[in-house]
């Protein structure tokens, strides 16, 4: 399915839903993070996804995380949560998903790169390699945020 992601966009459409979701930062013993290449979009991102009933936000990361990238992980924290009433995703099937993310630290525990049908590329960065990466705002936000070491204010 198609996905078209505005963030403080005069012309984006209106919010017709609102659906806890779970990302999650993962980094190795190195110091390197997992990324993914979304199919729907083209951009780097980090894995996650919509949460389903019957599971906690931090099983939805780890089942996210295993699903998008072929890795088993541990939670070992939380690098953020993300509420901005301004960044909606547009599906084509007419949902305008309204953003609602807790964003986890984690570490592998198993596991391999595997790509999924959500995504065309996984890899390994250093996080000096990120900057280069084609990344949406939002995700760059909590890849800047784990970065820094800073969990931001809620909004």
């Amino acid at each position: 399915m198609a996905r078209r992601d505005y963030e403080d966009d005069p012309n984006a459409p209106a919010a017709n839903s609102l659906v806890p979701a779970a990302s999650t930062v993962v980094v190795d013993d190195s110091g390197r993070i997992l990324l993914q290449r979304r199919s729907d979009n083209g951009m780097w991102a980090l894995p996650g996804g919509a949460m389903n009933i019957g599971e906690s936000l931090p099983d939805c990361a780890v089942r996210e995380t295993r699903e998008e990238t072929g890795y088993d992980v541990e939670i070992t924290g939380i690098v953020g949560t993300y509420t901005n009433p301004r960044h909606v995703f547009a599906y084509d099937d007419g949902e305008v998903r309204q953003e609602f993310s807790i964003c986890f630290l984690a570490r592998p525990v198993a596991g391999q790169l595997a790509v999924s049908e959500e995504s065309t590329d996984v890899r390994w960065f250093r996080p000096g390699e990120v900057d280069a990466l084609p990344m949406l705002p939002s995700i760059r936000k909590r890849v800047n945020d784990w970065r820094d070491g800073k969990m931001p204010a809620a909004r």
